[in-house]
């Protein structure tokens, strides 16, 4: 199969590349196979998953953090 090195990349595109990956549970090799694959081959339309969506979502803090206090909340009747 063949192989193609790429030199020369900025710090910052190695590190996301690298986040990325690690999101994601793979290789930083497999996770630039799979970009280019995805641009290049499907055209960059390939829809995202619901994985790869909320793998995607930055850590915002615990949960307990984003609990609406019982005196705001209003009964609702169906």
């Amino acid at each position: 199969m063949p192989q193609l090195i790429v030199r020369n990349i900025e710090e910052q595109v190695v590190s996301e590349l690298r986040q990325r990956a690690a999101r994601r549970g793979v290789s930083m090799e497999e996770e630039h196979r799979r970009i280019l694959r995805e641009v290049l081959v499907h055209g960059g339309k390939k829809r995202r998953t619901l994985k790869e969506h909320l793998a995607d979502m930055p850590n915002v803090g615990i949960d307990a953090l984003f609990k609406r206090p019982p005196a705001r909340m209003r009964r609702v009747r169906f």
